[in-house]
C-alpha cells in the first residue's frame, strides 16, 4: 500500500491533500510539491518534551530569577533586541536573499565568542571553509567561534551536550532536517519539528538560539505561520537592491518593544552601524528643489530625519500612476484625496510619484504633513525653504493633528542645522529650540511656497 502523501506550498507552507495550481495561502502558481505525510508519534515515543514546572510561582520569585541579558557588542542589534539576547530565547531573523543575514549573524557570533563560552555557527548551506572565508572578510576570526557544517538536528544537538555555548546560530531553519519526520527539508512539517527541537534546547539549557529564515517573493517568512508564533523574537533585515542601507527591525519581541530599528551600511568588511542615521540619509540632498522636503519621523527611541521626494507630472495614461516607495500606498491615496478636497490641488490627470530617499521604509503617521508639503511643492513647481523640517499627521477633514514627542523631533532638527520646524499647532506650545511654523489645517502649507 502506498504511503499517504500531502502537498505543500514551497513559498508559504500551506498544506493540502491534493495538488493545487494556485496556492490559496499566498496566491503563488505552481508552487505545490508532494511529500510523504509525517507519521504520527506513538505515546512515549519521539522527541522528549521539556518537563513541566511544579506549578504557579509568585511573580516576585520569577523576577528575582531573571538573569542579565547577553550583549553582543553590536549596538544596533542589542538595541533592537531590547538590550541584548535573553538566555534561553529563540530568535528568528528573516530577510531577502543577499541582504546580509549570514554576514550580520557571523559578526554577532564572533563578538559573542568567549573563552568561557564559545559561539557556535551551524551552516546547513555552506561548508566550514566557505563560512571561514566570510569570517576573515568581516574580521571575525576567533578561536572560540566554532563552525559546524551540518544539516541534521540530531548531530547538532549531540555536540551541544558537551559544550556550553554563549549562542547558537542556525543558518537556516529551512535547510535543517529532524530525523523523526519523514519529509523534505523546508517542508512545513520539517520546519515545525526543527524549530521545536531548538526551542527545547534553548529553554531547557538556557542557550539563546538564533534561526535564519528564508522569505518568499512576497516578503513573507517561508514555512508555516506556526514558526513565527513559536519563537520569542522575530527580526527582519531589509534593504533595497542597489542601496547600501540595511534596516534591522523587530516585528515581534516578547522581551522588549517592536518600535526600535537599527541602520547598517553594507561594506566590503561586513555590515557597519550608521552612527548618525539622519546625517547619512540627508548626505546627497539638494536643498531648494521643488518636491523635496525633510521629514522628522520617529522610529523607536530616536527621531530620524529623512528626505521625502515627490514628483507630480502630466499623465499620458487613461489612469494616472500612483507610485509610493518606502511609504504606504493607501496613505498616499488618502493624502491626495485630502489635498484635492481641501486645498483645491487637482491630481486627476497627473502621475504622482513619492519616494523616501535611501531605500528606507516607514509607516509613521508623522510623515503625513511632509508628504503633503512635497506634493504641493511639486504640483506648484515651487520649492519650500531649504532650512525647514516638517512633521505632523493629516486627518480626512484636512486638519493637522498632533504627534508624540514633538520636542525631541525639534531637537534632532536643530542638531542637523535646520532653522525652522513646521509642526501641528497643538505641538507648538513650549517649543523653544527653533522658530516654528504652526499649522492647524493642511492649507497652512501654502504660505511656505515661494
Amino acid at each position: 500500500m502506498a504511503s499517504e502523501t500531502v502537498f505543500f506550498c514551497t513559498d508559504c507552507g500551506h498544506e493540502s491533500g491534493k495538488w493545487l495550481g494556485q496556492c490559496p495561502g499566498c496566491g503563488g502558481w505552481n508552487t505545490s510539491v508532494e511529500q510523504p505525510r509525517a507519521p504520527k508519534q506513538k505515546a512515549g515515543k519521539g522527541v522528549r518534551m521539556p518537563p513541566r514546572n511544579e506549578g504557579p510561582v509568585s511573580v516576585t520569585e520569577a523576577v528575582a530569577a531573571v538573569t542579565e541579558r547577553i550583549r553582543c557588542g553590536i549596538d544596533g542589534i542589542d538595541r533592537v533586541l531590547g538590550g541584548g539576547l535573553v538566555p534561553g530565547s529563540l530568535v528568528l531573523l528573516a530577510g531577502e536573499p543577499g541582504v546580509g543575514k549570514s554576514t550580520i549573524l557571523l559578526q554577532a557570533a564572533a563578538a559573542l565568542a568567549r573563552d568561557s563560552a564559545p559561539a557556535i555557527y551551524v551552516s546547513a548551506e555552506e561548508s566550514a571553509q566557505q563560512v571561514a572565508l566570510r569570517a576573515e572578510r568581516v574580521d571575525g576570526i576567533r578561536s572560540q567561534l566554532l563552525l559546524h557544517a551540518e544539516t541534521s538536528v540530531d548531530a547538532v544537538i549531540g555536540h551541544l551536550e558537551n559544550l556550553k555555548p554563549s549562542v547558537v546560530v542556525i543558518d537556516s531553519v529551512q535547510t535543517m532536517v529532524a530525523s523523526e519526520v519523514e519529509a523534505l527539508a523546508g517542508s512545513p512539517s520539517q520546519v515545525r519539528a526543527v524549530a521545536a527541537r531548538f526551542q527545547h534546547i534553548a529553554k531547557t539549557r538556557g542557550i539563546p538560539v538564533i534561526l535564519v529564515g528564508h522569505v518568499t517573493k512576497d516578503g513573507m517568512i517561508a514555512g508555516p505561520k506556526l514558526l513565527e508564533h513559536l519563537v520569542d523574537v522575530v527580526l527582519s533585515l531589509e534593504g533595497e537592491p542597489g542601496h547600501d542601507l540595511r534596516v534591522l527591525r523587530a516585528t515581534k519581541n516578547r522581551f522588549g518593544t517592536v518600535s526600535e530599528l537599527a541602520l547598517f551600511s553594507m561594506t566590503g568588511s561586513g555590515l557597519e552601524g550608521v552612527r548618525n542615521p539622519s546625517a547619512w540619509l540627508l548626505e546627497d540632498r539638494r536643498p531648494g528643489a521643488p518636491g523635496s522636503v525633510v521629514a522628522v519621523a520617529l522610529e523607536g527611541t530616536a527621531p530620524l530625519l529623512v528626505e521625502v521626494q515627490a514628483l507630480v507630472s502630466p499623465s499620458n495614461l487613461g489612469t494616472p500612476r500612483r507610485v509610493a516607495q518606502g511609504l504606504d500606498g493607501s496613505r498616499l491615496a488618502l493624502l491626495l484625496a485630502v489635498l484635492e478636497r481641501h486645498a483645491g490641488i487637482r491630481f486627476g490627470e497627473r502621475d504622482v510619484f513619492v519616494n523616501l530617499v535611501g531605500g528606507l521604509a516607514l509607516r509613521e503617521p508623522g510623515l503625513d504633513l511632509a508628504i503633503a508639503a512635497a506634493l504641493m511643492s511639486s504640483a506648484a513647481d515651487r520649492p519650500l525653504p531649504p532650512d525647514i523640517a516638517v512633521f505632523g499627521e493629516v486627518g480626512l477633514m484636512g486638519e493637522v493633528r498632533a504627534v508624540s514627542r514633538a520636542a525631541e523631533r525639534v531637537r534632532e532638527a536643530e542638531a542637523l542645522g535646520f532653522g525652522k520646524v513646521v509642526l501641528p499647532g497643538r505641538n507648538a506650545a513650549g517649543i523653544l529650540e527653533l522658530p516654528v511654523h504652526a499649522v492647524t489645517e493642511v492649507t497652512g502649507l501654502l504660505d511656505l511656497l515661494r
